[in-house]
């Protein structure tokens, strides 16, 4: 067996109400003022101040910084180290999706790392000697499992690229996952991100990488998916604090092992069309799934299984495709396009490209080539 390297936060707390454990944290270890990195529509409509309530409650300074997009940007990070640097704060709290933590880990790396103040240089594994800023994260999104991974990923505007970043230095000290904290989430936010969730899982499982220990924390998630989505979507709380869990559960997996060319091109539709993330991971999954299907073995039937399917006396075609056709069929029942009406013709080249320089690509396992990638594109046409 060889050597696996596998990193997980410190500490994470989980279930409803759990935000209340956060002045107690920051009371341990002895810290003044927050910094308090938030997505600007999270601020106005009252969800940011549930944790900032608690602050001010207990006497804990704090600023917030909402300079943070939808696909964050080298901007948005520059600014926040700026700002960070400006307030007095020594320590961090992230609140929010995907945007928001990895917003918070750009900041909270450069800040420690000044040296790599040219955001690009942070692409790939770079070699950051420092941890980040000492960070409490917060989702409120069931989805990106940004709260427990070492990676984060960057939208070079003027490139028109996103880019990765795989730091073991930026995972967050503490995590939690108050499912409560997602109960303001809008329905389509709730599919776009659960389905990025379910493509963590499914790419995670499938990887070149991957091995037991992620196996199995996978494939668990991939069954919470399955169960609690939909219900999810429909605001059930049970099926909130599922989804909670799920994306938790497969980030400390994809996070160790990686993730495929669904996210390669999902990224590049991001860079280029400003698709939200998750919509554009719900869109390439079942299509990199059948491109992938005769690279898995008999983890598709796993995936059917996760699903529900009784697979007793399907062959191994037949399993492959119940496994596509239960995550196409729960990508349509929450409400995800299967098309993508920005796509052009003559984008198919960049977009190809971008997708092969994509730091998930080599971990799919299946290669590539970029007429392969094309043929995939347009089937969002």
């Amino acid at each position: 067996m060889s050597v696996n390297r596998f990193v997980l936060n410190g500490v994470s707390y989980h279930g409803h109400g759990a935000i209340n454990e956060i002045p107690g944290i920051i009371a341990a270890h002895g810290f003044q003022k927050a910094f308090v990195a938030s997505d600007p529509d999270l601020v106005r409509f009252g969800v940011t101040a549930r944790v900032t309530d608690l602050l001010e409650k207990n006497g804990i300074a704090y600023t917030v910084y909402t300079d943070i997009k939808p696909n964050p940007t080298i901007e948005n990070v520059q600014h926040g180290v700026e700002a960070y640097k400006a307030s007095g704060a020594d320590f961090m709290i992230t609140i929010g999706g995907g945007s928001s933590m990895d917003t918070g880990k750009g900041i909270g790396i450069v800040v420690n790392n000044p040296e790599f103040a040219d955001i690009r240089s942070l692409e790939g594994v770079a070699p950051t000697k420092h941890r980040t800023v000492f960070t409490i994260a917060v989702p409120t999104t069931g989805g990106t499992g940004a709260e427990s991974t070492i990676n984060y990923v960057i939208t070079d505007v003027e490139k028109k690229r996103k880019f990765v970043c795989v730091d073991p230095n930026d995972i967050p000290d503490v995590a939690v996952v108050d499912p409560d904290m997602m109960s303001t989430m809008p329905k389509g936010l709730t599919a776009s991100t659960g389905m990025d969730a379910l493509t963590h899982a499914i790419e995670g499982y499938t990887t070149a990488a991957a091995w037991e220990l992620s196996d199995c924390l996978n494939l668990e998630a991939i069954q919470l998916i399955a169960a609690n989505l939909r219900k999810a979507v429909a605001n059930d709380p049970d099926g909130r604090e599922g989804m909670a869990l799920a994306q938790y559960v497969t980030a400390m997996a994809y996070s160790n092992v990686g993730l495929g060319i669904a996210h390669s091109m999902a990224h590049t539709l991001g860079a280029v069309y400003d698709t939200p993330h998750g919509v554009a991971c719900a869109m390439m999954l079942p299509i990199v799934m059948e491109f992938n299907a005769e690279y898995t073995g008999e983890k598709f039937k796993k995936i059917a299984e996760a699903f529900g399917v009784d697979t007793a006396g399907m062959d191994q075609a037949a399993y492959r495709k119940a496994a596509v056709d239960a995550v196409r069929q729960l990508s349509v029942d929450v409400g995800i396009p299967t098309k993508l009406e920005k796509l052009k013709e003559e984008d198919l080249p960049f977009l190809c490209q971008s997708a092969a320089a994509d730091a998930c690509a080599p971990g799919n396992p299946r290669p590539a080539s970029l007429e392969q990638f094309e043929e995939m594109f347009r089937r969002l046409m």
